[in-house]
């Protein structure tokens, strides 16, 4: 049937309205496979839906919509869904005739507020488990519904899926093959499919018949319309529906199903034997729509709605073709509460009386014991990256580790997560951003090389090959084993390549049989010389390796795949310890840490391990990390490291002693600064920089009066917090202390002077702070700023305002300090330090967190006049400031920065972010102002009035941190995010950074 010959207009359902109901009003099409709907809108509200037949539509099916929507009604169950408005004759149903003369039926209904599924942005857990709730509920409260056209024939019934064998003449090669493969599996599995529990279930739960509540942070899905598609069939067909749709456009399709099959489970239990199904009923619903996909683009090729799912189906089919079916229905088992393997109780309890021994395994080995070896991310045992990737050097600790216990076995790593899977050859995009596999599925036994491996129990051999190519097991060979009730697998990894490969598939292996010689490095996968020893219940669809290491989000499900091989020795060193949850911590932080400490994000992330640019959590997930201007050459350089435990192990006590490293650590950051700036002193923060410079101004002038910006931040000493507007302005703060004097925060965008051109207006700001000195009767102090305002928001000083209230303050015989604790040591990209950006020269400078890259040291630079004048007689003394070690670090950051080109780094992909975050800014009207140099850049926040947004800003943060990338929040109104990362950072984190903020910035929540 030609679609444009039986389509109708807005007008002409008008007047159908006003004819059959006695309603005026206006009329806007909406989308919908054979019905013609009309969304009704009277006096600018929406109100109802007008659905029309197409010609000579089978009323029984009309009819059997309507008594489902009114069988919901009296069930009293509220589920939002439309309600059957009657004509003006008391019919649910109407008849007319359209302009060409054939039958129509017209039903209304009436409108459901809230927003289309397709319309949601983001869709998340929560969301997704409201779904599966809903549907489930209306499933359940149509149980008892019964009507004749609930068991008609129907296309889109996925029990009748197999139709579409005859049309895969339709697909392409390569897609004919995925289609054909899920028809085959369907098929296979119609025995048991077909005795599933039935009912009427709605069966179309697609992106336009889902209502979304309008709460923009926690959407929650109001109803299901539209029940057109609604048929007699198995339960689990609708579960199936309510995925295929809802999982489109995830990058892992099945953890986004989880979260739906759990909530459709909490409305109605869902059985064990209708899991087993799911995956390819999944599969199935998607087979149906690509296929009618292609018919319909024969039969009615203008209808765009008819093909509105084709592109994003095949995507999904695709990626589910590629997920094992067993993983899949061991995961949805797991998200219903069942034991994710359905043998894992049966395994355990056969285990637990068995009563082998370990030395089974090594029967020449002469120990009986265990010493347990931490591999964790959180362990110090294995060292830096550096010294765990060199397998000489860890086998070297191995080996000494060995000889301090020489009656026992190195062993351990069940369910560890571990750093030392450096590679990215697994990594993978999931749905919140990049995952890596960290977590350990068997057992590891450290041995001597060639030590003979035996068999536990008879049996099969199934694999048997030279893994050494991927570089993860090196020889390896599977046992598959048979018990009573079911089968269980054993696999041994590491071992010679010939000792493996000498066994054939199928081959018979006796209990106490040799399986292999441990092997080593490089045939063994690259590893120092082992046994990987796992236990799974499954090989899903492995036929020749097994994964050794899985995803973290996942770990519920492989544990069950993968049960705990010591419960076949029952060692308590190996038994699984659970560690202190990070609810306990936040806990014990309440109860006994300073009530005035905060964490970092609404849930706080527990941090282990540092590398380079990324922060890693105690389960192995790393985080980019945008923030920790602290860690200025990257978290854990190994050089600084280094620099810090070799100095360490010789000598570390105070300046009073000569040494070389105070020398050399002088000597690089003299090189670095103007020749007036060539007097040092080492503290060992920035704050203790700042109250020394303050000391210095009162030492050098004789005056207390200090010049100081609005929301400046200095330190945390009392002569700091009295010089920081963003304390004593603050929250807890008691107003600005006599004798400091406040300029305005020099914010060009949102400040007292906008625009260009305002660097004059707010010298003159320090022009008026001197006269009311002056007026007082007293002088000028010093001024201090940083050269680019950081917890006042990143604020870039207006171009020729710091050159002229330097000459201000020197005019009236003031110091001037630049506050480089923040912006120093090559961070800015164009230069090494801040105040160079403005091409000043400043009496002092106080250097803090860049120096240390995360060890406690701080500088004081100043000129030879203000030294002289601070050296009155009282003698200054830092009992750490300047030791060995500390000048060791510090010295080692430097020469870093400079070896490793950090600034001009810094400059590149600074300018990168800054161009790509401005044109970011044209899209997003949200993103007001982006301002900064180098890695030390801010990205402002406000509404159409430019008015601060501070819990969009809040949001977002948050936000990223779910993707895996921590970003901050700073500036007077809490809506700047600050990106100040490592300087290590590069333009490839810096297009991760863009990617998802680019993301984020779309949803919902951020529109204004």
């Amino acid at each position: 049937m030609n679609y444009s010959t039986i389509k109708l207009t807005p007008t002409q359902a008008e007047k159908f309205l006003i004819e059959l109901f006695g309603i005026k009003g206006k009329a806007y099409i909406l989308p919908g496979e054979i019905d013609l709907n009309f969304r009704i809108r009277v006096k600018n509200f929406d109100c109802y839906i007008l659905k029309i037949s197409r010609p000579n539509e089978n009323e029984d099916y009309l009819d059997f919509q309507q008594k489902l929507l009114l069988h919901i009604q009296e069930s009293k169950v509220n589920l939002n869904t439309p309600n059957v408005i009657n004509d003006l004759s008391g019919n649910s149903i109407s008849e007319t005739i359209d302009n060409q003369g054939n039958k129509r039926y017209v039903r209304l209904i009436s409108w459901i507020e809230g927003r289309l599924w397709s319309s949601v942005n983001p869709q998340l857990d929560d969301l997704r488990f409201s779904l599966g709730k809903k549907c489930g509920l209306i499933t359940k409260t149509l149980q008892e519904f019964k009507h004749e056209q609930s068991t008609r024939e129907f296309a889109w019934d996925i029990a009748k899926s197999l139709w579409t064998k005859k049309h895969l003449h339709l697909f392409s090669v390569d897609k004919k093959q995925i289609v054909s493969s899920f028809q085959q599996q369907f098929e296979a599995f119609q025995k048991s499919y077909v005795l599933l529990r039935k009912s009427v279930i709605h069966n179309d739960a697609n992106d336009n018949n889902i209502i979304v509540s309008e709460n923009l942070l926690q959407p929650k899905v109001k109803t299901l319309i539209d029940f057109g598609d609604a048929v007699y069939s198995q339960i689990i067909n609708d579960v199936a529906v309510c995925c295929a749709y809802a999982i489109m456009h995830h990058n892992d399709p099945l953890e986004a199903a989880l979260p739906i099959v759990r909530g459709y489970h909490s409305s109605l239990n869902l059985l064990e034997e209708e899991l087993y199904h799911l995956y390819i009923a999944i599969a199935m619903r998607l087979v149906i729509s690509v296929t009618k996909s292609e018919i319909n683009k024969i039969e009615e090729p203008k209808n765009e709605y008819l093909l509105i799912s084709e592109k994003p189906a095949w995507e999904l089919l695709k990626k589910w073709h590629a997920i094992s079916p067993d993983f899949a229905y061991f995961s949805f088992r797991a998200a219903c509460g069942f034991t994710a393997h359905p043998n894992e109780q049966k395994f355990n309890h056969w285990a637990s009386k068995q009563t082998i021994s370990f030395t089974n395994l090594f029967p020449t080995i002469n120990k009986k014991q265990i010493h347990l070896l931490d591999l964790s991310v959180s362990s110090s045992w294995i060292g830096h990256e550096k010294e765990f990737n060199d397998l000489d050097f860890f086998q070297f600790k191995i080996n000494k580790l060995q000889k301090q216990v020489p009656y026992k076995i190195i062993a351990g790593g069940y369910l560890e997560p571990r750093p030392i899977y450096t590679s990215s050859e697994y990594d993978k995009i999931g749905n919140l951003g990049r995952e890596s596999r960290t977590i350990h599925l068997g057992i590891d036994f450290w041995l001597p090389e060639k030590s003979p491996v035996h068999s536990l129990y008879d049996g099969v051999v199934i694999t048997a090959i030279n893994d050494s190519g991927n570089k993860e097991y090196g020889g390896l060979v599977i046992l598959k084993h048979t018990e009573d009730s079911f089968e269980f697998y054993t696999l041994y990894g590491h071992l010679t390549v010939a000792s493996a490969t000498q066994h054939h598939i199928g081959d018979l292996i006796k209990k106490g049989d040799e399986i292999g010689k441990i092997g080593n490095h490089p045939e063994n996968g690259n590893w120092s010389p082992h046994l990987h020893f796992q236990v799974m219940l499954s090989m899903l669809n492995y036929s020749i390796d097994f994964p050794g290491v899985a995803y973290f989000n996942q770990i519920d499900v492989w544990k069950s795949i993968c049960p705990d091989p010591n419960l076949l020795f029952n060692f308590k060193e190996l038994q699984h310890k659970q560690k202190i949850s990070n609810e306990d911590l936040i806990s014990f932080r309440k109860k006994h840490l300073g009530k005035s400490l905060r964490l970092q994000y609404k849930t706080p992330i527990k941090m282990v391990r540092g590398v380079g640019q990324y922060l890693m959590d105690q389960n192995g997930r790393k985080y980019l990390d945008t923030v920790n201007n602290v860690a200025h050459v990257g978290h854990e350089h190994y050089s600084v490291v280094k620099a810090g435990r070799e100095q360490m192990a010789l000598i570390n006590t105070n300046s009073r002693y000569l040494h070389e490293n105070i020398y050399d650590l002088a000597k690089e950051l003299i090189e670095t600064l103007p020749p007036e700036l060539n007097v040092l002193h080492f503290v060992n923060s920035g704050s203790e920089a700042n109250e020394l410079a303050i000391r210095m101004v009162k030492a050098a002038t004789g005056s207390r009066e200090i010049i100081a910006s609005e929301f400046g931040y200095h330190g945390n000493t009392n002569i700091c917090i009295d010089i920081s507007s963003y304390k004593f302005d603050g929250k807890g703060g008691s107003g600005v202390p006599e004798h400091t004097h406040i300029i305005p925060l020099p914010d060009s965008f949102r400040g007292k002077y906008r625009g260009t051109n305002t660097g004059e207006e707010y010298a003159n700001e320090v022009k008026k702070c001197l006269e009311r000195i002056k007026n007082e009767g007293k002088e000028v102090g010093g001024f201090i700023i940083e050269p680019i305002i950081s917890c006042g928001g990143q604020i870039e000083l207006p171009e020729g305002f710091l050159a002229e209230a330097y000459n201000l303050i020197r005019n009236a015989g003031g110091i001037c300090i630049s506050d480089e604790v923040q912006t120093g040591c090559g961070r800015m990209g164009k230069s090494f330090w801040g105040f160079q950006l403005h091409h000043v020269v400043p009496d002092i400078v106080t250097i803090g967190k860049p120096l240390g890259n995360g060890h406690p040291i701080a500088a004081v630079a100043c000129t030879q006049k203000v030294a002289e004048k601070f050296a009155n007689g009282m003698e200054y003394f830092n009992t750490f400031g300047g030791n060995p070690v500390s000048c060791a670090i510090a010295t080692e950051v430097l020469r870093v920065v400079k070896r490793e080109k950090l600034q001009e780094n810094a400059l590149h992909v600074g300018k990168f972010i800054k161009s790509e975050l401005q044109k970011l800014a044209k899209e997003f009207p949200i993103i007001g102002d982006v301002r900064g140099q180098g890695l030390f850049l801010g990205i402002e926040f406000v509404d159409t009035k430019s008015n601060q947004i501070v819990e969009k800003t809040d949001y977002l943060a948050n936000r990223m941190k779910d993707y895996g990338i921590l970003m901050s929040i700073d500036g007077k109104d809490h809506n700047v995010l600050k990106i100040k990362p490592p300087l290590v950072f590069t333009k490839d984190n810096a297009i991760e950074l863009l990617l998802y903020l680019k993301k984020i910035l779309n949803e919902d929540f951020m529109k204004i």
